[in-house]
Parts: C-alpha cells; structure tokens; sequence
C-alpha cells in the first residue's frame, strides 16, 4: 500500500467591500434536503433553504461567543464555500449536507448544546446570517474556495504550498499574529515509540524505521514562508507536514519533535490547514473595530463581495 492520505495584526485592508459590491446570478433551487423524524411515523424529507442550512454551518463551525462582525465573516466564507462546492464540484444539495466540507448543527443539537443560552447565541447567529444574506466572495467573477482554518501558526499558509499544484491568487499568505495569543495556540501531541511508528507505519507500509530512537530517523528538510512543514524525511521515505499530520492525528503541518525516553512529542502550532481565513485572527480582528468585509478582504486576497439575486 502506497503512502496515500488525503488532505483534504495587523493593518487594516484599507478596502471597503460595501463599494465593491455587485450582483451575480446564481441557482435558485438551492435548498438543502433534511430528514425530519417524526414520532410515529415515516422519516420525512424536507427542504431547507441554503440560508437556514448557513446557520446550523456558521454555529457548528465557529464559536458562537465570539465577535458578530467575526461571525458575519464567517458566513460569507461558508456561503461562498457551499456555492462553490456546488458550482464546481458538481455537487448536488443532498451531498451540501452529507459530505459538503463543512460542519453543520441541526436546531435540536443546538438546542441541546447551548442548553440556557440557546435564545442568545441562535438570534446572534441567525443575525450574522440575516445581515449578510446572498453575499459571496468572488475573484473574476466567480466564486471562490473560501476556506477557512481554526488558528494559524502566526501566518496563513498559500494554497499552492498547501495542495500543490495550480495556485490560488485570493489564498496567499498573509500575516495574523493575533493568533499566536490563543491559548490554543500550542499543543503537546506525546505518543509512545511504538506508537507513533506503528501509526506512520500503518498509513505506508513501505515505511522503514529501525529500531530505537525515531526523532533520530526524521528530518525536516524543508518549510514554507508561512512555517509549515513542506517536504520532512521519516526513514526511508518523503512526506508533506500535512500527510504527517493526518497519520498522527496532529492540529497543525506547523510542529517541532522531541523525543524523551520511550516517548515522542509533536507540538504543534496553530489548529488547522492554515489556509484562508483565520477564525481566531478574525475574532482578533473584530475586537479591534473591524467589519467583516474588512476581514474578508484581509484574508482573501484581491476578492469582492457580490450577492446573489
């Protein structure tokens, strides 16, 4: 079996999307099947709108504590992702909801999950929503692949450094030092020796590793600008810091190693692919007095707001 994983502050912009706004004309059948059970009877399908679909995103995807212009960011990304999902992967609304990149929340978990704050944080949510209703990020007049991470390593990382291949002008790197004061910014991955072997291993069976030390065996060979781990050599073979990540379980391409004993450390900074927009940098942002288009424009590059008619 081949090494195959699948991966899938600042200044102020100076950019004020409300005079970049256009129309663009898009689908309107997009409506996202549910499943509603009713006591009693059959399970029933029913529609709905990709705009109440953007509520159960925005609440499953980002803390509802934070900042509203944060939040509002926040829906314009994960409507231009779903729009963008659609148009050009060839999704269709039944695969938006079951396995369309992005976390969703149905009423009743949010219910469950804010327990006595409901009422608050969903009418927060919902206005986020509301305000921004139809808005897409665009670049040439198309919708763009607005993603997002958790927190970055201090910097966002490029697309092309990500994924390789074609680059993606509006998902270049950009500087968000805020992020280096989350408390979330570090973690400590500790596996045993063996453990960690064994997962490597299991993820490429062409791996070889000797016996004793494996911090010993594994060097990083390159980095991006951003600090992500590029090219890093683990015994006989060559791995991306993201094909790492995903055998080990790790938040970030961006960690150092040490080894202690019988155990190994991977401490890792940032949470996330480092990609596009940082939702701790965005909070950061609004705290300070930022709209969110001024958000949107910092994070993705040369892009405009359009709404959809």
């Amino acid at each position: 079996m081949t090494y195959a994983l699948v991966v899938l502050l600042i200044l102020p912009v100076g950019i004020s999307s409300f005079q970049n706004k256009k129309t663009v004309t898009l689908p309107q059948t997009m409506t996202i099947p549910l499943e509603t059970e009713v006591p009693g009877q059959e399970v029933l399908q029913t529609n709905l709108p990709l705009e109440e679909y953007l509520v159960g995103v925005v609440a499953a995807e980002m803390p509802a504590l934070f900042e509203k212009e944060a939040l509002k960011a926040q829906a314009v990304a994960a409507r231009t992702y779903a729009v963008y999902q659609m148009e050009s992967q060839g999704l269709t609304v039944e695969d938006l909801i079951e396995n369309g990149g992005q976390s969703y929340q149905s009423l009743t978990e949010r219910q469950e999950n804010w327990g006595e704050s409901f009422s608050t944080y969903e009418s927060k949510i919902r206005t986020a929503v509301e305000e921004t209703a139809g808005e897409i990020l665009v670049y040439e007049e198309e919708p763009i692949l607005a993603v997002f991470h958790a927190i970055s390593s201090g910097e966002t990382e490029s697309a092309q450094n990500l994924w390789g291949g074609q680059d993606l002008p509006y998902l270049q790197s950009v500087s968000s030092p805020q992020d280096e004061t989350s408390l979330e910014y570090t973690y400590a991955h500790t596996f045993s020796l063996d453990e960690a072997a064994a997962l490597l291993q299991q993820a490429d069976e062409q791996l070889v590793l000797a016996p004793g030390s494996l911090a010993a065996q594994i060097q990083v060979l390159s980095r991006s600008d951003a600090g992500y781990i590029q090219s890093i050599q683990i015994g006989n073979r060559t791995y991306t810091g993201q094909q790492v990540r995903t055998a080990l379980g790790l938040r970030s391409s961006d960690f150092a190693i040490a080894e202690e004993g019988d155990e190994i450390t991977f401490t890792t900074y940032g949470y996330g692919h480092g990609a596009g927009m940082s939702q701790y940098g965005a909070n950061a942002l609004a705290l300070e007095g930022y709209s969110y288009d001024d958000i949107l424009h910092y994070y993705y590059t040369d892009v405009s707001l359009k709404k959809m008619e």
